[in-house]
């Protein structure tokens, strides 16, 4: 009963065998391999964007951090939900990366913020004159910490509110496959369409190695990316293995199909719960679940065989503690039927 992380599961076959196809031989490195353009014209095309400056790195952490230090100034200011990843799992990278920029938290209800509490939080740094620092960023996560997502509208919704206040919009797309699935819309939609400049463009989760992409919608703010990729040590210099497994996961729609696969193994899951008894504490619309149960029941699951991520949440008390569920493209009808009938 394997639910504690996306980044739990293993490689899709069809990646793996990328991966052996691209050992063989010997290519250019440092990204001057055939694959690599190859990889970055897939991620354009799926994308919409034939003009998008697109870049290939192995970690999510490095995506994200690169991307806001591209477009914020060090004296910038990143306006984020409370609970995005760049705030809470990402160690201070960020800010680090871009020199030691600030993260300005929003609240909203799962993991989502709203126009008006975005606003509202811009507002609180007026920009009079030097003293106020410079806001710069809005970044927004879809798929969110919370599993929920954001729709094209919210997404263009936020991001007219960046626009107003002279800020450029970054997407946190390590489950952009899952948001994808989720509303039906396609990556166009959700991204440059709705007004997002950067977008940090996640397979690590959803069935690759080590995969993850950069991507500027317009080609001028990628200007010298290259160098603060290299000073950041995140140019890989056999790139061909992340191009490989860029065009396997691109390829037939695979990435898509992973991601639906995540995502309906969840919705059977809550289904399951909900029939059980158990109601999720936020709407199940990707691949993640929230729910607060006692904690000797937590025990028993676990020595039952269950692993999930502890999530300590407001609410929790003495007696009663959270838990996040995590479906991946690799999880199993009897995982969902081992944990239901446990519980």
């Amino acid at each position: 009963m394997n639910f504690g992380s996306d980044n739990s599961s293993g490689v899709h076959p069809a990646v793996m065998a990328a991966l052996a196809a691209a050992n063989d031989g010997t290519v250019a490195s440092y990204g001057r391999d055939p694959l690599t353009a190859r990889a970055a014209d897939a991620v354009r095309e799926m994308l919409g964007a034939p003009d998008a400056a697109v870049f290939l790195l192995g970690t999510g952490t490095a995506a994200n951090a690169l991307a806001l230090a591209q477009l914020c100034p060090p004296w910038g200011r990143i306006f984020c939900h409370r609970t995005a990843h760049i705030e809470t799992s990402e160690s201070g990278a960020p800010a680090w990366m871009a020199g030691g920029a600030q993260l300005a938290l929003v609240e909203g209800e799962f993991g989502r913020m709203t126009p008006d509490t975005l606003s509202a939080r811009i507002a609180d740094y007026p920009q009079e004159d030097e003293h106020d620092g410079r806001n710069a960023v809005v970044s927004i996560t879809n798929a969110t910490e919370w599993g929920t997502v954001h729709a094209p509208d919210a997404v263009a919704a936020l991001a007219a509110v960046a626009r107003g206040a002279g800020m450029t919009v970054h997407m946190d797309g390590a489950r952009f496959g899952n948001a994808v699935a989720a509303t039906g819309a396609t990556p166009a939609a959700l991204t440059h369409v709705a007004g997002v400049d950067a977008l940090s463009l996640g397979g690590t989760k959803s069935g690759c190695l080590a995969l993850e992409a950069v991507v500027f919608f317009d080609p001028d703010r990628a200007r010298d990316f290259a160098f603060r990729r290299m000073r950041a040590g995140q140019l890989w210099s056999k790139h061909r293995f992340l191009a490989a497994q860029m065009l396997a996961w691109l390829d037939g729609g695979l990435w898509l199909q992973l991601a639906r696969h995540a995502n309906a193994a969840a919705a059977e899951l809550a289904a399951g719960l909900q029939a059980a008894g158990m109601q999720p504490m936020a709407p199940v619309q990707s691949n993640e679940i929230f729910l607060r149960l006692p904690r000797a029941t937590i025990a028993r699951l676990r020595k039952a065989g269950l692993r999930a991520a502890d999530w300590p949440t407001p609410g929790d008390d003495a007696e009663q503690a959270t838990i996040r569920l995590v479906t991946s493209w690799a999880t199993r009808e009897d995982e969902i039927a081992a944990l239901l009938g446990a519980l």
